[in-house]
C-alpha cells in the first residue's frame, strides 16, 4: 500500500531519457520532484555535455514504420503524450525511414522545460543514499556511479550485470570528400538522406585487414568482453569472418550510385543536425583507440581528409536482473519504495528508455490515486517490454522492442503465413492498447 501522505514529493536519480520524461509527467500531475544528476560535476564515459536527455551513441529514434515494433511503440507512446517523442518528432532531421533528431536542439529543448518547470526542483548533485522513508526513482542508466551501483547490489543482494556498448564516430561534412561518395537511401529512390562511401573488393578487405589489427583499448582484468548484439564494435564484427562488415553495416544492397553501379562495400553516413554540417558513421560503433580510429577510417576513400568531430568510444553499461529483484510496479523487491526507471531495468535503446520511464510514471500516479492499476497487456509493444522485465524465463539479458516479445492468442499463432501473422499482431496491438488506454487515469 502507498504511502500517500509522502508519495506526492518524489526523488528522480537521472536527467536522462527515462528521468526527464518521468519528472515532466509527475510534475505535469502536480507532483513535487526533486531531479537529481550527478554531471557535469561527476562525468561519465559516453556524455559530452551537461544537458538532459542527451542523445550520446546514435540519434536514431528507428525506423518509423508503423507495421514494425519500433514504430509501432512510437505510435504508443505519443497515444501517452510522451514529452520525449514530442520532442523528437518536434526536432527531426532527414534521416529516411528513421525518427533521426538534430541531438543538440533535442537536448537543449528538454532541458530548458525542465528547468522552467515549477514543480521540478533540479539538483546538481550525485545521489548516492537509498533511504525507506522517501520514494526515489532510479533513472541513472547503464553509466550508473559507482557509488549508486554499490548501494544497489548491497540492497539487492545480487552481482552486478553489465555488458559493453561503443559509440560511432562523426565527422564534420565539409570534409567528406564527395567525389568518392554518393547520396541516397537504401531501397528508396526519392529521398537522397544518407550519404554513402563506397569501396572497391581490394579497399575492402585491406579495410578490413588494418581493422582487425588495430590496437583497441584494454579490458580490465576481472572483466569479460560482453557486448549488446545491437551495438557490436565494428571489429568484433570482423573477427568473426572478413565478410562479416560487408553483409552488415557495410552491407551495399539496395544502394546504387547515380551512374548505375553497385558497389562491393558502402559505410553510410547519417545526419546529426539539422544544418547537415556533421554526419555519424552508421553501425560503426568502435574501441579502437584514437590514433587508430583515425588512421583505419581514413581508409574509406571518402573519409580520407576526414574531420573527427568526435571518435568513438567504449564504455561498461549496467543493468539489474528486473525479473529476480523487481515487483510487478517496477519497484525492488527489497525496498518497495524505490522504483527502477529506465535503461538500468534491462531495457535496450532509446524509445525502449523512454516507454519504461513513461510506465513507471503511470504505475505510479494511478497507483497515488487508489493503489490499483491495469498493466498494459503483452499484445502491445509497452505490455510486450513490460512483459520482458517481469517474467522469469531463468537468464536474462537486455531487449530492445521485437516481434519475439509479443504475445497474443491462439488464433494468430495458427496462421502460416509470416507477413500476414505479423499484419495480424499489429492489428491486435493496436487493439489492445486503445482499451488499456481507456482503462488507466492517464
Amino acid at each position: 500500500m502507498f504511502k500517500r501522505n509522502w508519495m506526492k514529493t518524489i526523488n528522480i536519480v537521472g536527467a536522462g531519457l527515462a528521468g526527464s520524461e518521468i519528472a515532466l509527467q509527475l510534475a505535469k500531475r502536480d507532483f513535487k520532484i526533486k531531479l537529481f544528476e550527478m554531471r557535469p560535476e561527476v562525468t561519465t564515459p559516453a556524455h559530452q555535455s551537461d544537458k538532459f536527455a542527451e542523445l550520446v551513441c546514435s540519434n536514431s529514434f528507428k525506423s518509423t514504420n508503423p507495421n514494425i515494433p519500433a514504430g509501432m511503440l512510437k505510435n504508443e507512446l505519443r497515444g501517452l503524450k510522451s514529452y520525449l517523442i514530442e520532442a523528437a518528432d518536434k526536432f527531426s532531421i532527414p534521416g529516411g525511414n528513421s525518427l533521426t533528431v538534430d541531438r543538440e536542439k533535442f537536448s537543449s529543448y528538454i532541458t530548458d522545460i525542465i528547468m522552467k518547470n515549477k514543480n521540478i526542483n533540479f539538483i546538481n548533485k550525485e545521489f548516492t543514499e537509498l533511504s525507506t522513508s522517501e520514494t526515489t526513482v532510479i533513472a541513472s542508466g547503464p553509466l550508473t556511479s559507482e557509488k549508486l551501483s554499490e548501494n544497489i547490489i548491497k540492497v539487492t543482494e545480487s552481482r552486478n550485470f553489465y555488458f559493453y556498448d561503443a559509440i560511432a564516430p562523426i565527422v564534420e561534412a565539409s570534409s567528406i570528400d564527395m567525389s568518392n561518395a554518393f547520396l541516397a537511401n537504401r531501397y528508396d529512390t526519392k529521398n537522397n538522406d544518407y550519404i554513402n562511401c563506397p569501396l572497391s573488393e581490394q579497399e575492402y578487405h585491406t579495410f578490413v585487414k588494418e581493422l582487425k589489427s588495430a590496437k583497441t583499448f584494454p579490458y580490465k582484468e576481472f572483466e569479460k568482453p560482453k557486448y549488446f548484439d545491437g551495438c557490436m564494435p565494428i571489429e568484433e564484427m570482423a573477427e568473426r569472418g572478413n565478410m562479416t562488415l560487408a553483409f552488415g553495416p557495410m552491407r551495399p544492397v539496395g544502394l546504387v550510385d547515380p551512374h548505375g553501379k553497385q558497389h562491393f562495400a558502402i559505410v553510410q553516413l547519417r545526419r546529426e543536425n539539422i544544418e547537415g554540417t556533421s554526419y555519424n558513421i552508421v553501425g560503426f560503433q568502435t574501441k579502437m583507440t584514437y590514433p587508430e580510429q583515425d588512421r583505419v577510417l581514413r581508409l574509406i576513400p571518402a573519409l580520407k581528409d576526414a574531420n573527427f568531430l568526435r571518435y568513438g568510444s567504449l564504455h561498461r553499461n549496467s543493468y539489474i536482473n528486473a525479473p529476480h529483484l523487481l515487483n510487478q510496479d517496477m519497484s525492488l523487491k527489497n525496498m518497495p519504495n524505490i522504483f527502477i526507471a529506465g535503461q538500468l531495468s534491462g531495457v535496450e535503446g532509446y524509445i525502449e528508455s523512454i516507454a519504461q520511464g513513461l510506465l513507471v510514471g503511470v504505475i505510479i500516479y494511478n497507483k497515488y490515486l487508489d493503489n490499483s492499476f491495469q498493466y498494459p497487456p503483452p499484445s502491445t509493444a509497452l505490455g510486450s517490454l513490460y512483459n520482458h522485465l517481469t517474467e522469469d524465463k531463468g537468464k536474462f539479458v537486455p531487449s530492445n522492442i521485437n516481434f519475439s516479445l509479443f504475445k497474443y492468442g491462439e488464433e494468430i499463432s495458427k496462421i502460416r503465413n509470416k507477413d500476414k501473422r505479423r499484419e495480424a499482431v499489429v492489428k491486435q496491438s493496436e487493439i489492445s492498447f486503445k482499451e488499456w488506454l481507456q482503462n488507466i487515469r492517464w
